[in-house]
């Protein structure tokens, strides 16, 4: 007897990694379809009363990656449906999260080349995990290790460099309302 996946709540879930756009996207894609936004990132400085880089300093990537569960599993609690929801580029890497976001709505990993997140990352200083001597490296290394569970997680793969932002908001409406359509 096949047991029926349970649908996913009807959200649009963004992942992907620093710089690829999910922030930009999630806007553009609450203007076209008047669904709210929500940041994880400002959910958990809302959570813990401190900015992510402080977080960081203070009480280390753990607990913030903890935080991160904690707000995904708010959000599923309370029964979250047509919101777009922008995640923090590591949030799929704890292996827990990744069946919470699907049952938070449809993932779409937003893809950018190394270029594209150093141009797009390098225009502010408050990337935590970018604080290095060779911010290239460090995002090329990142990606390496990020890609395949970015992969893992995502209803639909994009790839955001080079497309514009209506571009891309577009390819998201079509893909999620086909995928809401037929699962």
């Amino acid at each position: 007897m096949n047991e029926e996946k349970p649908q996913p709540a009807k959200n649009i879930i963004l992942v992907g990694f620093m710089g690829s756009g999910k922030s930009t996207i999630g806007r553009e894609l609450g203007n076209l379809l008047s669904y709210p936004l929500i940041d994880t990132d400002s959910q958990i400085e809302e959570l813990e009363k401190i900015s992510i880089a402080d977080i960081f300093s203070l009480k280390g990537e753990p607990h913030f990656r903890s935080c991160e569960t904690q707000v995904v599993e708010n959000l599923i609690e309370q029964g979250l449906t047509h919101h777009i929801i922008a995640t923090g580029g590591g949030l799929p890497v704890r292996e827990e999260n990744r069946p919470l976001l699907q049952k938070l709505g449809y993932v779409v990993w937003l893809d950018a080349n190394s270029d594209t997140i150093l141009e797009r990352t390098s225009r502010t200083n408050t990337r935590p995990l970018l604080q290095t001597e060779n911010p290239r490296e460090t995002i090329e290394r990142m990606l390496e290790k990020r890609n395949s569970i970015y992969q893992d997680v995502a209803h639909l793969r994009l790839q955001t460099s080079g497309l514009s932002i209506a571009e891309t908001a577009h390819g998201i409406l079509e893909s999620a309302r086909y995928f809401f359509g037929h699962s």
